[in-house]
C-alpha cells in the first residue's frame, strides 16, 4: 500500500476532503487491514462528484492501485472490471473484443465504480442508467467479508445495493451487460426556439439513440442539439431536424470554448466509445474551474420544468456556463434518480462561484419543486432528508440494508447522515 500525505480535493477543487491522506491498496487484504485499523472510511472514485460524498474525517481510500482487471467473457457478452478501473480503458478493452456498453455518459473519465454508486447516466429515450448495466458485484463490507451479489439471484437486496453512495463497503469489481459492437455518427444542430422544444420534445429526443439539447437560458432557445445516431449498414444519414440548422464546423458545448476536446462531429462514423462521450477520452475537457448541479424528474413533466426554468433565466444566467437536457429510461434500483419513472435529466454547469451559485441553486430547486426532481447524488444540491424521503421511495428500505451491512457506520460521513436525516452518530 502507498499513500499520499497532501490534502487532497475532488477534481474540480471545490471540495477539500477532511482526511489528510489518501490510501492506495494494492490488494483485498491490504483493504481489510485498512477497514480494520482506521475507523471511518470512504471511497474516492475519479473525483468527479462535486457534493461532498466522498468526505470522510477518517481514511480517504482510494482504488487506482489495485490490479486493473478487465475481464471479458464475449459468449456470455459481461466483463469483470475491477473497482478502480475508468469508462474509457473499459470501452476501449471491450472494443477489441468486439463488443460494447449501451452507453456512455458525457466524460469517459470517470470511474465505473463511481459512476454505478452515484446513479450517473447517458442519455436516450431507451437507454438507462450507467448502473443498469450491472448484473453482479463484489462488495468489501467493513468486517472484511466479500460479498458477491447478482441481479437474478439476489432481486431485491442487489436494486437496493447497486446504486449504493458508497455506504455499503468498498466496490471491489462488477460484472456488466455488453452489446455487439456498434458505430455511430455524430451530428450537432444549432438554433432551436423554446416552443420548438416542448412542442416537439419527443420527436427530438427519438430522432436518435442518443440526444442532448444545450441552453445558457440567455434566451428561451436552445445553443446546440446533439444526435449519436447508431449506424446499421453503410447507408446512413443525419437526423431529419427541420426546426434547427446543421452546425458549419465542430461545436464545443459552452458556446466560444474550443472543440478540440470534443468526439467527432458532422457526421463522422466511429466506434460508439469514440462517439457516445461529449468529450474525448485522450483529452481533458477542462480544468475543473466550474461547480454542477443536476434535477431529474418525470419526463412527463419536460414542457412544464423547461418552460420553468426559461422563467428563471436572468438569474441563472450569470452563473450559468452551460444546460444540458438529456433523457433517460427508468430502472428500479432503488436510489437511482430514474427509480420507477421515465426521466427527464436538467444537468447545470455553473461557474466556480459558490458564493454566487449556491443561492442561485435554491431558487431552481424551488421552481422544479412541483414536479418533485431528484438530484444527481454527486452534483451539488440543497435539499434535505425530509424531501429527498418523498422522492425516493425506497430510502428507507436502503437505510435498512445499510445497517445490515455496516451496522458500525464505518462508512458513514456527513452526506449520508443529512441525505438520511440521521443524527451525528453514523
Amino acid at each position: 500500500m502507498h499513500n499520499s500525505a497532501r490534502r487532497p480535493t475532488n477534481w474540480a477543487g471545490n471540495v477539500v476532503f477532511s482526511a489528510t491522506r489518501t490510501h492506495h491498496p494494492e490488494s483485498l487484504d491490504a483493504i481489510r487491514a485498512l477497514l480494520a485499523h482506521s475507523g471511518r472510511v470512504r471511497v474516492l472514485g475519479s473525483g468527479h462528484s462535486f457534493s461532498d460524498i466522498a468526505d470522510t474525517d477518517g481514511a480517504l481510500l482510494s482504488l487506482d492501485a489495485l490490479p486493473a482487471s478487465i475481464d471479458v467473457d464475449s459468449a456470455a457478452a459481461t466483463v469483470r472490471v475491477g473497482g478502480g478501473v475508468r469508462y474509457a480503458e473499459l470501452a476501449a478493452a471491450v472494443h477489441a473484443e468486439g463488443l460494447a456498453l449501451p452507453n456512455m455518459a458525457s466524460l469517459p473519465h470517470i470511474s465505473v465504480a463511481g459512476s454505478v454508486a452515484t446513479g450517473t447516466h447517458g442519455s436516450g429515450d431507451t437507454n438507462g442508467s450507467l448502473a443498469t448495466s450491472v448484473r453482479g458485484l463484489e462488495l468489501l463490507t467493513a468486517d472484511g467479508e466479500l460479498h458477491t451479489l447478482d441481479r437474478e439471484r439476489d432481486g431485491d437486496r442487489f436494486a437496493g445495493s447497486v446504486v449504493s453512495l458508497g455506504a455499503l463497503g468498498v466496490v471491489t469489481a462488477l460484472t456488466l451487460d455488453l452489446v455487439p459492437a456498434f458505430e455511430v455518427r455524430q451530428d450537432v444542430f444549432t438554433g432551436l426556439p423554446l416552443d420548438t422544444v416542448v412542442e416537439q420534445f419527443d420527436a427530438l429526443t427519438s430522432a436518435a439513440y442518443s440526444v442532448s439539447l444545450f441552453t445558457d437560458w440567455r434566451a428561451p432557445r436552445f445553443t446546440q442539439a446533439w444526435f449519436k445516431q447508431r449506424v446499421s449498414g453503410d447507408e446512413h444519414r443525419a437526423p431529419h431536424i427541420p426546426w434547427a440548422t446543421p452546425a458549419a464546423q465542430p461545436m464545443h458545448p459552452v458556446v466560444g470554448m474550443p472543440p478540440v476536446h470534443c468526439t467527432a462531429q458532422g457526421g463522422a462514423v466511429g466506434p460508439s466509445h469514440e462517439r457516445m462521450p461529449h468529450f474525448r477520452a485522450e483529452f481533458t475537457p477542462s480544468n475543473g474551474d466550474e461547480l454542477q448541479s443536476e434535477y431529474l424528474l418525470d419526463r412527463r413533466h419536460a414542457a412544464d420544468a423547461l418552460r420553468a426554468v426559461a422563467a428563471l433565466g436572468a438569474v441563472l444566467a450569470p452563473a450559468l456556463q452551460v444546460c444540458e437536457v438529456r433523457t433517460v429510461a427508468a430502472d428500479g434500483l432503488w436510489l437511482s434518480p430514474a427509480y420507477g419513472r421515465d426521466t427527464v435529466a436538467l444537468h447545470f454547469t455553473w461557474t466556480s462561484d459558490a458564493g454566487a451559485v449556491l443561492p442561485v441553486i435554491t431558487r431552481l430547486e424551488a421552481a422544479l419543486e412541483p414536479w418533485a426532481p431528484r438530484p444527481h447524488w454527486g452534483k451539488l444540491f440543497t435539499l434535505g432528508a425530509p424531501a429527498l424521503h418523498e422522492r425516493f421511495a425506497r430510502l428507507d428500505d436502503f437505510a435498512r440494508l445499510r445497517t445490515e451491512y455496516d451496522p458500525q457506520r464505518i462508512f458513514g460521513n456527513a452526506f449520508l447522515r443529512r441525505i438520511l436525516g440521521e443524527g451525528h452518530t453514523g
